[in-house]
């Protein structure tokens, strides 16, 4: 197991690129497999995640060809769909959430798909209804098999139809869209996610083809076509790294310039570290964050005291309470964090307290954060990162804590964020991977 080791109260210095999407590329480069034809993606993170996802790809039969750092083809002409139904296949899916979302291209173009229940962050309970709900809505069958832990799901043909999501889960989303292009008729997708990647997704799709219109919205209407072709699709700057960049430049940046952040994406980001009384410069597609010795907290306009609340986009996205939390611990002013997604991402805040950080973890879902306005530092400690947004938010506490903080099973932290420790350190940090 590989650790971090931290020595923190360095001011960093410099500028940083985001990279691209985690989650925009697990769902783009299974719709490769919708086309026997070549898909070319650019801009594709080389993050511990999205490499498990094309290797899935690539043992599936997919011919991967690499034209440089992030910047792939991928030709589904020759899947050995058999291959779903081994245990190496079986073992290789549950170590990623994105793994289920090979269900949707795999059963609209051969009628079949398998997949083990999906692995990812232990963050809480994340049921896999909605994606299997959709399916059966396009006339597909789904069982359970309890004891290899495995979904089989089957169609004989899919029709288009009309449904309402129970949730507007975003893999949910995602996976009943790469469904619905190759379906016959006209498929309605109510309450349907509509973040940014699920946006992408569809342009990259209708790029190769396909109908899909209600783009941005929460309504999707799909007219089924009968095949897919090629494309070449970028993928956007990943904006969970940037508001996680943005907070570390708050709390121990000496003026941080993050590039190419493709600003217009961002949504209600950077408004809610303005909120948390962070000054963001914009200039175009680039943001500068000066160096802040003090930031307030603002209150509402009753005078009661500031609550950040994961919502649906276009509201705030629930990866970044973690970050938004840490920041919150050298502010001046108090703020409630409520996570109400996941009922165990907010229990990293105990390695927090032991630095010194006067948090309040009210229940699994809720943090009353009071600031110590830069006036009290936190301490150093030993800490475990539980999943990758707990990890960067704990990797930002030890880099504000003055002296030598460990963070092991960082390998939970390179899930998502592509060799952190080197590009920090080109900054000024000082951290060691020890293996």
């Amino acid at each position: 197991m590989s650790s971090f080791l931290i020595e923190g109260g360095q001011l960093l210095h410099g500028e940083i690129i985001p990279q691209g999407a985690k989650n925009e590329a697990l769902q783009v480069l299974c719709a490769t497999l919708l086309t026997s034809e070549p898909v070319r993606i650019q801009n594709i993170p080389m993050i511990a995640d999205v490499q498990t996802q094309i290797d899935l790809l690539r043992r599936i039969g997919v011919r991967i060809t690499e034209h440089g750092r992030g910047d792939m083809t991928f030709q589904a002409d020759a899947l050995d769909v058999s291959y779903l139904g081994s245990e190496d296949f079986q073992e290789l899916s549950t170590r990623l959430r994105g793994s289920i979302m090979l269900v949707g291209p795999l059963l609209a173009r051969f009628g079949e798909a398998i997949v083990s229940k999906p692995g990812g962050d232990k963050i809480g309970r994340r049921r896999v209804d909605t994606h299997f709900l959709g399916m059966e809505s396009l006339g597909a069958k789904v069982s359970y098999e309890a004891d290899r832990s495995l979904f089989r799901i089957t169609a004989d043909s899919l029709h288009g139809t009309y449904m309402l999501l129970d949730e507007a889960s975003v893999t949910g989303t995602a996976n009943i869209i790469m469904a619905a292009v190759l379906a016959q008729g006209t498929t309605t997708i109510y309450n349907a996610a509509c973040e940014p990647y699920i946006q992408q997704l569809c342009r990259m799709l209708n790029a190769m083809g396909a109908k899909i219109s209600g783009i941005a919205s929460n309504r999707l209407t799909i007219e089924g076509v009968k095949q897919l072709g090629g494309t070449t699709h970028r993928i956007l700057p990943d904006m969970i790294e940037v508001g996680s960049f943005i907070g570390m430049a708050a709390m121990v940046g000496n003026g941080i310039t993050i590039r190419d952040v493709a600003y217009d994406e961002l949504g209600i980001i950077p408004h809610t570290f303005r909120r948390m009384g962070i000054n963001i410069e914009r200039n175009g597609d680039d943001i500068f964050i000066p160096r802040h010795e003090h930031y307030e907290i603002e209150s509402f306009i009753d005078g009661s005291f500031m609550t950040f609340y994961d919502a649906p986009w276009p509201g705030l996205t629930p990866d970044l309470l973690s970050v938004l939390l840490v920041v919150a611990t050298q502010a001046k002013g108090s703020v409630l964090i409520h996570q109400k997604m996941f009922e165990s991402r907010l229990f990293f805040v105990d390695h927090l307290i032991d630095m010194g950080a006067q948090i309040i973890l009210c229940d699994p879902h809720r943090a009353v954060i009071v600031g110590h306005n830069n006036e009290i530092q936190l301490r150093p400690t030993r800490m475990n990162s539980p999943d990758i947004r707990a990890g960067i938010a704990l990797l930002i506490a030890a880099l504000s804590a003055n002296g030598k903080s460990i963070i092991s099973n960082i390998q939970q932290i390179d899930r998502g964020y592509e060799s952190i420790d080197k590009r920090f350190n080109a900054l000024g940090a000082r951290i060691t991977r020890i293996d």
